[in-house]
């Protein structure tokens, strides 16, 4: 089933299963939204939606592995810049603000935020399997108690949040709908920083404070809640609205913007170490002409060629050129390694046992990154070590083009990445070509690389929220032909105020900043399809590479980035 080109699976099922059915889920592995436009589908055709009380798959895996216990890590106000007293503070004021006494926190992520707690719960994001529940005096943290050290229970006691088992999240659940969940010790008691929006003054009585507090009765619940809390509560006193902490994450501080810049400098210098292998072991094991050179190969023939470089071989030596940074923890997703028609395929995923090898003659494609205590990171280059068609270059410079003028625009302030989008994609359009995925999206402070609420793309939803100053969003057109090859560039850009000759109604422009570092192949370029703003851009932009990553480089490592970031023109 291919999303946005077959039906959706409520509507498929709606049309294939027999009238009055009952379709069953486990509604602690649905979220609301998703529950609740499945029931708007089933229902025209008189059909409902059950929830199980069991899971049928837990029923029938007899050889499931045990649970790992993995440690929550306490993530220093160093790598935060931003305490969990102020985080709460700021989150109990949205809710006063939106009469809600309290919020139900699902997102693993949002959880890893706000409490400022990192783990290794779930492959390549550092989080860790729990709920939060926020009241504006209590905090409660649900999860595997056997992961709580001495030293992280005196962390949470300390900034008054309370732990309680993870089942517990249910039962809690229900008593929050009564308003009769309480604190079981008096470290969660925060009334000190619940905040009053009523002033004293002008109102001139202490009950008034009375009254606005008892007025914050509903229980704030994003769509991605799961609809098995999500059904515990009293519907009527709900707010349904999506979780100010995907906005207060997305705007990083200016610890986390720097944590930032300085995890993409190191993770920069990595790509450079593994282009300067990857050139010389396709030289030597395949007789390519290299990065720099466009020409035919020499073939070697097996005696000589006593080794293969093959797509996840090489995408395990790229994860050992990052694993010898400071701070490295691990990649922020699986390495996409691809070489000719496995480029073209979006989220391909190179397999040990089916994988293809390395071919001087084809594309070659990497979307990889990783994760520092200080950032995420995320970036995308093509290269060829062949020589490339006339029409490979073409598609190359139109994606370089889109990114470029992305990356270069400048915008009022309230536009969004709906907006955009159409910047990457006019150069490719101008030669009738596409692609099918969107621009960009945020990334995450040493948290999932995939982040919200904003992002760049052609869908919708992407003109929800406008981008902002200290937002991180990738730009990442790209182009796929399929059964040949693909191009993507990637770089991940911090969006920042603009210094712009007038300001047309007073509305302040943005801009954005390449925080990623790492050439582009110049033998891949037709020059002749750049404009002179493109040139120029592109020379800046490699002369602060070989400055920014010359003190992580050796001698031949920084010789070859100067011959890899020569000005073109020169």
């Amino acid at each position: 089933m291919r999303m946005g080109e077959d039906p959706a699976v409520d509507i498929w099922m709606a049309d294939n299963l027999s009238k009055d059915a009952a379709i069953g889920v486990d509604p602690w592995c649905v979220s609301v939204n998703t529950a609740q436009k499945w029931e708007r589908s089933f229902s025209k055709k008189q059909q409902k939606l059950v929830q199980t009380s069991k899971n049928l798959v837990d029923e029938v895996w007899k050889s499931r592995p045990p649970l790992e216990i993995n440690p929550v890590i306490i993530h220093p106000l160093e790598f935060s810049g931003c305490s969990v007293q102020e985080k709460l503070k700021e989150l109990r004021e949205n809710l006063v603000q939106e009469k809600a006494r309290a919020i139900i926190i699902t997102a693993l992520d949002e959880v890893a935020w706000l409490y400022n707690i990192r783990g290794t719960d779930v492959s390549y994001s550092p989080v860790v399997h729990a709920y939060a529940i926020v009241t504006l005096a209590s905090a409660f943290f649900y999860v595997d108690k056997r992961k709580i050290s001495s030293e992280t229970s005196f962390y949470m006691e300390k900034n008054g949040i309370e732990v309680r088992d993870y089942s517990a999240v249910s039962s809690d659940a229900i008593l929050l709908a009564s308003n009769q969940l309480t604190p079981s010790s008096s470290v969660n008691k925060a009334e000190h920083d619940i905040p009053n929006k009523i002033d004293s003054n002008s109102r001139g009585a202490a009950n008034d404070n009375v009254e606005e507090e008892s007025s914050n009765n509903l229980v704030w619940v994003d769509g991605t809640c799961c609809f098995a809390l999500y059904s515990k509560l009293n519907v009527d006193k709900v707010l349904m609205k999506p979780s100010p902490l995907g906005l207060a994450k997305a705007l990083k501080n200016p610890v986390e913007m720097e944590g930032l810049k300085n995890a993409h400098i190191r993770d920069g210098a990595a790509v450079v170490q593994y282009h300067v292998w990857l050139d010389k072991q396709m030289q030597e094991l395949y007789g390519a002409s290299g990065y720099f050179i466009e020409g035919e190969s020499v073939k070697k023939n097996d005696q000589q060629k006593s080794l293969k470089l093959t797509e996840v071989s090489v995408s395990d030596k790229l994860e050992e050129f990052r694993a010898s940074k400071q701070h490295f923890r691990g990649l922020s997703f699986p390495t996409i390694s691809s070489v000719g028609p496995n480029g073209a395929i979006i989220h391909y995923f190179p397999m040990v046992e089916s994988c293809a090898e390395l071919d001087p003659n084809s594309m070659y494609l990497f979307d990889s990154g990783a994760q520092y205590l200080d950032g995420t990171t995320d970036i995308t280059r093509t290269l060829h070590f062949g020589k490339p068609t006339s029409h490979e270059k073409a598609c190359y410079t139109a994606v370089l083009k889109g990114h470029i003028g992305l990356g270069n625009a400048r915008f009022p302030t309230g536009t969004t990445g709906y907006t955009l989008d159409i910047l990457a994609r006019v150069p490719l359009w101008k030669d009738g070509l596409d692609y099918r995925h969107g621009t960009g999206h945020g990334i995450g402070s040493y948290l999932n690389v995939h982040e919200g609420p904003h992002q760049i793309s052609f869908r919708p939803p992407a003109g929800n929220v406008p981008l902002q100053p200290s937002m991180t969003v990738t730009d990442e057109p790209g182009y796929y032909e399929d059964g040949k090859f693909g191009v993507r560039l990637e770089n991940v850009l911090i969006v920042k105020e603009a210094d712009t000759k007038f300001n047309f109604g007073d509305k302040g422009y943005l801009s954005f900043e390449h925080i990623t570092w790492a050439p582009y192949q110049r033998k891949l370029i037709d020059v002749s399809l750049l404009v002179a703003e493109e040139i120029e851009w592109l020379n800046n932009y490699h002369s602060k590479c070989r400055e920014i990553l010359a003190p992580y480089l050796n001698t031949t490592e920084k010789e070859w980035l100067k011959q890899a970031t020569e000005p073109i023109g020169a």
